[in-house]
């Protein structure tokens, strides 16, 4: 071969690699030089589909991983490919470029000392970086922040503070303090992780508030929060019911942002402090960042499609008891058999309409073998005395499995339930459910009782609140402090205000968790 052929043989061959290497919409650990930080940066990049096949620019989302994690966590673990792509072929998302920077253990933030400037690296270097060598609409209006665990404190520090560059915030799981834990943190702990960047190394308590932390922690940037940059930025905060330490201060960084009216959407759902969770979360994530980049008014979390089975005329019991009226659904085949069913007693004021839908979502999910089968009575009653008594009538009316393991109340919008803990009987329910109840904070404190604590040896509780309902603080200090108390129980928080069609949504879980707790 020719000296001309063979170098024209390697010149073909570079430019197919170089080609196909310019074709690839995922691509791991690139790298940038930063002349701020004085060394390179990887990042990850994930394209939208059709990239290549036209001259658009896209939005762009910048996806911030966890401590001790890396540029690939969010491709490896966070399965960010798959998911997007599913979206994008339902049409659930535009098309956006997502970046995925190394964090290192930066916290997204400069250093105290000023020996690692991370976020001047991040504003003024990778931003422009990636706005300059990929086809990106280079504005506010059309970026994001998107972080789990220490990614989500960067998530919202970096929007606070910079809100000139980014317009949306998704934390999930954020690692972050209330001012008394970051006061009382395990001193070695507490220096390697925030010390060192926040500043305070060898201090406690007080001492540990230094004014470099407060210029960066959101419980203080938050009360802040004035400019018209500020106000257009849009957050979505989601949390898993398991978490232990941010528990308790996602629970109050939504508190706040709600008392100082910050409009938000905020999800605590099934989950901990895992890529598991967060995985399920990422659907109802990047909804709310698509629609922010069409400047759109969110459209909600997606939600299963009810259906309500109407009801044959005997499962439908109308019934008197001195002066009460109560509802009792039956299942289908109650008149066909000799067998008993658990039951699952409803406190609350309802429509005779609701009721109905009530028990007709359950005969739906029974005859699609979703659930079990079981009786649901409607109990009233201005006294637990009163409303046990309630109970006792319906019992011996029906063909109820005797025994407290198939007994369940549920609480909607009433207290009695609540109040009346210290006159519950241990083994005397399986399941408490305290859906959008009423529930203050001093409310909330029945549960610390450790006279109550027998209560809950054996009964399963279940803690469920519309993210816009009025006892957000109540729920949220309830579940803290079962969390503190090690007492199980599950927490939700999900889209909605103090309406009927919320209660709907939630009831399958709630139906679901009751027989989980039946059958335990």
């Amino acid at each position: 071969m020719s000296k001309e052929k063979f170098l024209l043989v390697i010149l073909l061959w570079i430019s197919i690699h170089f080609q196909a290497f310019g074709q690839l919409t995922l691509i791991e650990s690139l790298s940038m030089y930063s002349n701020i930080l004085n060394k390179e940066i990887r990042f990850s990049i994930l394209l939208p589909s059709d990239y290549y096949k036209n001259t658009d620019k896209y939005s762009t989302v910048y996806l911030l991983h966890g401590l001790g994690d890396n540029e690939s966590s969010w491709i490896e673990y966070g399965e960010i490919d798959q998911i997007a792509k599913q979206l994008w072929a339902e049409n659930e998302i535009i098309p956006m470029i997502f970046v995925m920077p190394q964090g290192f253990n930066s916290y997204y933030s400069n250093t105290y000392d000023s020996t690692f400037m991370y976020r001047d690296m991040f504003t003024k270097e990778l931003v422009p970086y990636i706005d300059g060598h990929y086809r990106t609409l280079s504005n506010r209006n059309h970026r994001a922040l998107l972080g789990y665990s220490m990614g989500g404190f960067g998530a919202m520090s970096l929007a606070l503070k910079n809100p000139e560059l980014f317009s949306i915030s998704v934390p999930m799981s954020m690692s972050v303090r209330t001012q008394d834990q970051y006061e009382t943190e395990n001193a070695e702990e507490w220096d390697q992780q925030w010390g060192s960047i926040f500043g305070g190394v060898g201090t406690n308590g007080t001492d540990r508030i230094t004014d470099f932390y407060k210029a960066n922690s959101p419980f203080y940037l938050l009360p802040k929060y004035k400019n018209a940059a500020h106000e257009s930025l849009r957050f979505y905060l989601f949390n898993g019911d398991r978490e232990h330490t941010l528990a308790k201060s996602n629970e109050e960084l939504h508190v706040l942002m709600r008392n100082l009216g910050i409009s938000h959407q905020y999800k605590v759902g099934k989950g901990g402090h895992s890529f598991s969770f967060w995985r399920t979360s990422m659907p109802d994530a990047l909804r709310f960042i698509s629609d922010g980049f069409e400047n759109k008014t969110y459209r909600g979390d997606r939600t299963n499609q009810l259906n309500l089975k109407p009801l044959d005329p005997k499962q439908w019991n109308e019934i008197q008891y001195r002066d009460e009226n109560f509802q009792v659904y039956l299942p289908n085949d109650y008149d066909k058999t000799t067998r008993q069913y658990p039951v699952l007693y409803i406190l609350g004021k309802f429509e005779p309409a609701e009721m109905r839908q009530i028990a007709e979502l359950s005969n739906s999910l029974s005859s699609a073998y979703q659930i079990p089968e079981l009786i649901i009575a409607f109990v009233s009653g201005n006294s637990w005395y009163k409303i046990k008594s309630n109970m006792e009538f319906i019992s011996e009316k029906y063909r109820i499995r005797k025994g407290f393991r198939f007994k369940a109340v549920l609480s909607y919008k009433e207290s009695v339930l609540l109040s009346s803990l210290p006159q519950i009987e241990k083994e005397e329910f399986r399941v408490l459910v305290f859906a959008n109840s009423t529930m203050t904070p001093s409310q909330a404190q029945t549960f610390s009782n450790p006279a109550e604590r027998k209560v809950f040896d054996r009964t399963s509780l279940f803690l469920s609140q519309p993210s816009g309902g009025d006892f957000y603080e109540g729920f949220g200090d309830a579940h803290v402090l079962l969390r503190d108390k090690d007492i199980s129980h599950e927490y939700r928080v999900r889209e909605g205000k103090d309406e009927f069609k919320w209660f709907l949504q939630e009831l399958p879980d709630i139906l679901n968790f009751t027989f989980e707790g039946y059958h335990k």
